[in-house]
């Protein structure tokens, strides 16, 4: 069993290095950093305990990106597999993605594939990046597969980057608005309570629901809290179920102004992940299997599914794909196309381009059309709570009287 040692060793300019590296024995490690170039001065098994790190960094999209491209160069140029893993997991940055390059070295090392090494890994390297490398390997262009997966990685980092722009300045104008509105309720409007208490009189309809809602937040603050937690994780207990991921995503799809963005995002990627799995040679069922599990959207991917379950039958995937409302006219028709002509990964990458154009003019609308809603959403809570807290003043002298 592959365990984790700690070393001290001096490289040839003369200057103590130290590191980990996973192998079966000391010897192997020995042997491994002598080959490096290494002079070992110490070698004994990492201890566990205080020194086991309690929380892992998360890796990166893009920092697989760049380890693609940096892996793809390195093999283009002759370099053997096993020299450049180690390379990679030296100069990388992120201490997890060094980690795990070292325990994939490893086992090529000790005869596993270079798919079935990444394989064990799958919070870092998906069905997707695996079944890439593993047709890489077998049709014998794996550092193409890997500039292609860098490529891809690469798009999907500039596209959740562009939708991620959109979405953060909603967000914070919420979250300002719900703090305002908080402390108007929990401040400002029992102050006006005990103004209106000592006038006597009636007061309007508005201005009573308003101050209910500002004695609930007062009194029972604590329950409210309770509340929004525990209403938040049962939610996201729910999310996680087949059919609450599937309602979640519908309603994504279907709300005002985001809804299209989200729609064109998950229909860019489902084209191009298809297009680069028909390319690469991994057959059309695999490759649609592995499309409805990285879609990251589940009406999409249950669609898919039963798109591949009529082509395991026999049928063409155009036909299937067309009794599904989520998928436009024209991805059907370009698909058809595609399967006439023999050219589905070329129509399917000419259809992933147009919907990242789509959605790269989307973001740029919503910049401009965010701006002015939110003001009027802003405008009309703060000023609904200030009418509804100055409608007596307006009947003050009936009030006093």
């Amino acid at each position: 069993m592959a365990e984790t040692y700690a070393y001290k060793v001096r490289d040839k300019g003369g200057h103590v290095v130290t590191g980990t590296l996973v192998a079966d024995n000391e010897a192997l490690v020995l042997q491994r950093l002598r080959e490096q170039g290494y002079t070992p001065l110490e070698v004994g098994r990492q201890k566990r305990g205080m020194n086991i790190e309690l929380t892992k960094k998360k890796v990166k999209l893009k920092e697989i990106a760049v380890f693609s491209r940096q892996f793809a160069t390195m093999v283009n140029s002759g370099l053997p597999i096993l020299r450049a893993l180690a390379i990679l997991s030296e100069q990388t940055e992120n201490k997890e993605l060094a980690r795990v390059l070292t325990v994939v070295r490893a086992s090529v090392e000790q005869g596993s594939s270079l798919s079935a090494a990444l394989a064990k890994h799958p919070k870092i390297f998906n069905d997707l990046y695996v079944s890439m490398v593993k047709s890489g390997e077998t049709g014998g262009s794996l550092d193409s597969v890997l500039l292609r997966l860098a490529d891809m990685i690469e798009t999907e980092v500039k596209l959740r980057g562009k939708i991620k722009a959109a979405m953060t300045y909603p967000v914070a104008v919420v979250a300002l608005v719900s703090l305002i509105l908080t402390a108007m309720l929990l401040f400002v409007v029992p102050q006006f309570k005990n103004i209106y208490a000592g006038l006597g009189g009636s007061l309007p309809l508005p201005t009573r629901m308003l101050i209910g809602v500002s004695d609930i937040f007062k009194n029972f603050w604590y329950i409210v809290l309770i509340g929004l937690i525990v209403g938040r994780f049962f939610f996201r207990r729910w999310r996680k179920t087949p059919s609450g991921r599937e309602a979640v995503d519908g309603m994504k799809l279907r709300v005002p102004i985001f809804g299209q963005l989200f729609h064109k995002s998950a229909l860019a990627r489902f084209a191009s992940t298809l297009s680069m799995l028909l390319r690469s040679g991994v057959p059309i069922l695999q490759s649609l299997d592995i499309v409805s599990d990285t879609v990251n959207n589940k009406v999409i991917s249950k669609a898919i599914t039963d798109v591949q379950a009529s082509v395991r039958d026999g049928e063409s995937m155009a036909k299937p794909l067309a009794r599904y409302r989520v998928f436009p006219p024209m991805v059907v028709q370009m698909l058809a196309v595609g399967e006439e002509t023999g050219q589905v990964d070329v129509m399917l990458e000419k259809v992933a381009t147009f919907y990242n154009d789509e959605v790269e003019a989307s973001v740029d609308s919503l910049t401009s059309l965010i701006e002015p809603l939110l003001i009027a959403v802003i405008g009309g809570a703060v000023g609904a709570a200030v009418v509804a807290l100055y409608m007596p003043m307006f009947n003050i002298i009936k009030l006093i009287q």
